[in-house]
């Protein structure tokens, strides 16, 4: 996404600074003409990168330092300092890195350097031929973009059953439903990225079953396509209700970028909104919609908002702040019918609704997989590397149930980040590695001035625990389970949240 870059800060990097600018830091940012650039200290040895992450400009100063890898402390992006990879994901692309020179006590930094290319993956013995993917979402993108990376020479396609290529999914419910996010910020890669890395991209395609035996695809045009790897990343869908009215065209769930240009046309022209679900997704469409001027009402049977993923206190403390901005509440309740211009609920309340828009979940689109026989249980199960019970067939994203959680009883979460990580391990080790998925879920989410930021995964605790004021705006909130923290949520603590990822990931020091 584009953004407005500030003028750099601090000191003039080409004119040296000492160690003791550093004020006992790992961290000093600076800059070199008009870049900002971030001097690192490993041990006695002094790098130099990009300041900003190439994601969404996060300032990487107020991340963390894990081993010789650098994390935003935004959405959690990972780069190696010694060449600037983009070692995990919501970011793509490389920092850069500088030249840094020692010349009487002082640290100066020089040229920068040219990008390095990554190392390239040593094929296996069965090197595929041909890897498919099967989805265009976070997951898909992120495998195929891995697997160019790690140098896969074979042929590689992506089947998209949307007719826009992939995108950053979670503006569509955030600034692009807003009306302040334009179009071109929303592709995760230009068109041109997919034919430089021979990226087959096929949008509007429907497969119809998948062949194990053959290793084909079925294509709804009756076609087939061959694979020695199959990726499944299908996503999942929403949850539809039969109410009454649900089919008419003022009527949306928000899932895809088409689904956001129509509530966008719509919204355009109304006056009035409901949305069906406390949810995150319907959280953020209200608040998107409230940012276009629209009387907004939210509907739903809990108690209070997103209170079974963050607990009360924070529920509470969502509502005031939607309520503050103008939103309706009807909790514990539901709608009964639709007509072109209102909503019945089921107390008898009417409701003036020229949008609807029903966020109530989503399912993992597991047909396919079923059909084909592999094991599925509330998603396709999936080993530690990602690998189905089908040999050579990989899953990941939200239709993938993993291994881990509380008991061992599985993982399956519906979060971005998490999608685009697994496509990247999924990715090498169809390549021949065995690299397991081990890292915390993580997600972030964005009401009026307030973010969020929630590591880990805790289905259900019996204590949780608040450091700091939520009211003010600056709190952790553990959730914990015998005693054992499971997740974290924070607000206006980005550092902690990072800090707490990298534990609940198990100190990993590899960034992957």
């Amino acid at each position: 996404m584009a953004t407005q870059s500030p003028s750099p800060t601090g000191p003039d990097l080409t004119e040296g600074v000492t160690l003791a600018d550093f004020a006992g830091g790992q961290m000093l940012r600076g800059h070199v003409g008009k870049k900002s650039v971030l001097l690192v200290r490993l041990g006695d040895e002094v790098l130099a990168v990009g300041a900003k992450c190439t994601h969404y400009q996060g300032p990487l100063d107020r991340g963390i330092v894990v081993g010789e890898t650098l994390r935003c402390p935004l959405h959690h992006a990972c780069f190696s300092l010694r060449t600037g990879e983009a070692l995990a994901a919501p970011a793509f692309d490389p920092l850069p890195c500088w030249q840094v020179e020692h010349e009487n006590g002082r640290i100066r930094v020089r040229e920068r350097l040219p990008a390095a290319t990554p190392a390239p993956q040593k094929a296996p013995p069965d090197q595929p031929q041909d890897i498919v993917i099967l989805g265009g979402g976070a997951a898909g993108f992120a495998a195929a973009e891995m697997l160019r990376r790690r140098g896969y020479p074979g042929r590689l396609t992506i089947l998209g059953a949307e007719a826009d290529p992939p995108c950053d999914r979670p503006n569509l419910s955030k600034d692009f439903l807003a009306g302040t996010a334009p179009e071109s910020w929303m592709p995760l890669k230009p068109a041109d990225f997919y034919k430089e890395q021979s990226i087959g991209l096929r949008l509007g395609v429907t497969v119809t079953a998948i062949d194990t035996a053959a290793r084909e695809l079925a294509l709804a045009d009756g076609s087939r396509i061959g694979f020695d790897r199959l990726l499944i990343a299908t996503g999942a869908e929403p949850v539809r209700l039969p109410i009454p009215g649900a089919d008419l065209p003022h009527v949306f769930t928000l899932r895809s970028f088409a689904d956001s240009r129509a509530i966008g046309a719509v919204a355009a022209q109304a006056r009035s909104a409901v949305v069906l679900g406390s949810g995150f997704i319907g959280l953020e469409a209200a608040a998107a919609l409230r940012a276009r001027g629209l009387g907004v009402h939210v509907v739903s049977r809990d108690e209070r908002p997103l209170e079974k993923v963050l607990g009360s206190e924070l529920g509470d403390f969502i509502r005031h702040l939607h309520e503050e901005h103008g939103v309706t509440f009807h909790m514990q309740d539901s709608i009964t019918a639709i007509t072109p211009d209102r909503v019945t609920l089921a107390t008898g309340a009417s409701i003036d609704a020229d949008l609807v828009i029903i966020g109530i979940g989503v399912r993992p689109r597991t047909a396919l997989a079923e059909a084909a026989g592999l094991d599925t249980d509330h998603g396709i199960l999936v080993d530690a590397r990602l690998e189905t019970s089908c040999p050579g067939i990989f899953a990941a994203g939200d239709v993938a149930r993993w291994p881990g959680g509380p008991g061992g009883a599985g993982m399956r979460v519906e979060h971005w980040v998490v999608a685009e990580r697994q496509g990247q391990v999924a990715a090498q080790n169809m390549l021949g590695t065995s690299q397991p998925f081990r890292d915390a879920p993580f997600f972030w989410s964005k009401h009026y001035d307030v973010s969020f930021r929630y590591v880990g995964h805790a289905a259900g605790w019996d204590d949780s625990r608040i450091e700091g004021d939520i009211a003010a705006r600056n709190a952790t909130v553990s959730y914990l389970k015998d005693g054992q923290v499971l997740a974290v949520a924070t607000i206006g603590r980005d550092r902690v949240a990072l800090e707490q990822g990298q534990r609940l990931s198990g100190g990993r020091q590899d960034g992957r």
